[in-house]
C-alpha cells in the first residue's frame, strides 16, 4: 500500500488524481493512494516542494478513515509549519546514522498520519461519504432482494434515505436508475434459468421477480430482443452443436 504526501513551499502546479484536476499553488498539502492513477507537474512558476512517500500494510485502513471523515486529496493547511518541520526531520533522520533511525522515522511518519487525520475532519464531505455508505447497503439489498416487489418508497423507509437523493445519487454511482438495475438483475437471472432449467416461462417470470408471463416477455424482449422462448431456443440448438 504506497501514499504519497508533498506540500508545496512556492511555486505553482498542478495535481491530476481519479479523473480530476487541481490546481496547487503556495502552503497546499496533497495526500494521495499511489495505488490510483495521478500525476503531478510544475507550471512556469515552478514550483518548490517537500515530500514523503510511504508504505505500510496498515495504511490503506488509515487512508479509508480519512476518506470517511471527509480528507481530500488536496488541502490548504491555516498553518504549515507542522508539516514542514516533521518533513524536515524526516529528511535528517533519513541521512543520519542513528543505530535506531527506521525506528525513529515510524515514529515521525505516525505524527504525518495524526497530521493529516486532524486535517481531515469536514462534515459535509463526511456526510456525502456516509450516504455513499448507505447506498452501498441499498445495493447489496437489491441484489439479495431483486426477485421481490420492490417500492421505491419503501426502500427509501427502509434505509432513511430521501427517495429522490437516493435515485440520483444511484444513478450517479452505479451509472442506471434503481428500476433498471432492478431490471438487469431480475432479466440475468432469467436468462440462466431459461439456459439451465426445465422451467416453465410462467415459473420462471415469476422466479426471476417479473410476474405474470406477459409482462415477464415483453420486458425480456425488450431488452434482450428476443422473446423468453426463442432464446432458450436458441441456447438449446447452441448446446446441441456442442
Amino acid at each position: 500500500m504506497s501514499f504519497l504526501c508533498f506540500v508545496v513551499l512556492s511555486g505553482e502546479g498542478v495535481l491530476k488524481y481519479e479523473d480530476e484536476e487541481y490546481a496547487l499553488t503556495e502552503g497546499d498539502c496533497v495526500f494521495v493512494d499511489c495505488r490510483k492513477a495521478y500525476s503531478h507537474s510544475t507550471s512556469d512558476n515552478l514550483w518548490s516542494l517537500q515530500w514523503c512517500h510511504f508504505f505500510a500494510p496498515s495504511l490503506q485502513a488509515v487512508y479509508e478513515k480519512y476518506k470517511e471523515r471527509g480528507g481530500r486529496p488536496v488541502f490548504h493547511p491555516d498553518d504549515l509549519t507542522p508539516f514542514t518541520s516533521l518533513l524536515t526531520d524526516i529528511y535528517d533522520l533519513a541521512s543520519s546514522s542513528d543505530y535506531i533511525r527506521d525506528m525513529r522515522i515510524n515514529e515521525k511518519l505516525a505524527v504525518l498520519l495524526t497530521l493529516l487525520m486532524e486535517q481531515s475532519w469536514h462534515p459535509e464531505s463526511m456526510m456525502v461519504s456516509r450516504k455513499r455508505v448507505e447506498l452501498l447497503e441499498v445495493k447489496s439489498y437489491l441484489d439479495e432482494h431483486y426477485t421481490e416487489k420492490i417500492v421505491l418508497d419503501d426502500l427509501a423507509e427502509r434505509f432513511f434515505i430521501n427517495k429522490f437523493y437516493m435515485t440520483r445519487i444511484f444513478k450517479e454511482t452505479y451509472g442506471t436508475t434503481i428500476n433498471n438495475y432492478l431490471i438487469s438483475r431480475r432479466i440475468t437471472r432469467a436468462k440462466q434459468l431459461l439456459r439451465f432449467t426445465d422451467m416453465t416461462v410462467d415459473e420462471i417470470g415469476n422466479a426471476s421477480g417479473m410476474g405474470d408471463a406477459n409482462y415477464f416477455s415483453r420486458m425480456f424482449r425488450k431488452v434482450e430482443g428476443s422473446s423468453p422462448r426463442e432464446y432458450r431456443k436458441k441456447w438449446s440448438e447452441i448446446r446441441k452443436r456442442s
